[in-house]
C-alpha cells in the first residue's frame, strides 16, 4: 500500500491564531472573514455571532460549500437557528466552534479535499 502526503499547496490555510486575529497564508488579519480554497473576504461577521442573519449566511452558498465551519471568537457561542436555516435548507453541513477549533478543523478537511468554508465572527 503506498502513503501519499495530503497537500494543500496554492490554497489557502490558516497558519496562526490568537485572540482577536487569524493568519490565513501567512497574512495575519482581524477575526470577522470567510476563507476557502480560492477566496477570502474579510470584514464578515463583523457584528459578531448575535448579528449573524439568514440573509448573510445564504449568501456563503455562493462560495459552493460542502460544509461551512462557524467560527464563533474565542468561546462557543450558537448562533440564531432561523440563521442558519439557508445552509440546512441547500443541504450544506454546518458545524459550530470556537474559532481556534474552525481554523484546525478547517486545515484538516481542506487537506481531504472537502470543499469547505469557514466563516468567523470577530
Amino acid at each position: 500500500m503506498k502513503f501519499e502526503r495530503e497537500t494543500t499547496a496554492g490554497q489557502n490555510t490558516f497558519t496562526g491564531y490568537g485572540d482577536g486575529w487569524v493568519e490565513v497564508s501567512g497574512r495575519r488579519v482581524a477575526a470577522g472573514l470567510v476563507v476557502s480554497a480560492d477566496r477570502v473576504l474579510e470584514g464578515w461577521g463583523a457584528g459578531g455571532i448575535g448579528q449573524l442573519t439568514a440573509a448573510g449566511m445564504a449568501a456563503l452558498l455562493d462560495w459552493k460549500p460542502e460544509i461551512v465551519l462557524l467560527g464563533t471568537g474565542a468561546t462557543f457561542r450558537f448562533p440564531d437557528p432561523a440563521a442558519l436555516a439557508p445552509l440546512y435548507a441547500a443541504g450544506v453541513g454546518v458545524e459550530v466552534m470556537d474559532t481556534k477549533a474552525a481554523c484546525r478543523t478547517y486545515n484538516i478537511l481542506l487537506a481531504e479535499g472537502r470543499r469547505v468554508v469557514a466563516a468567523l465572527v470577530a
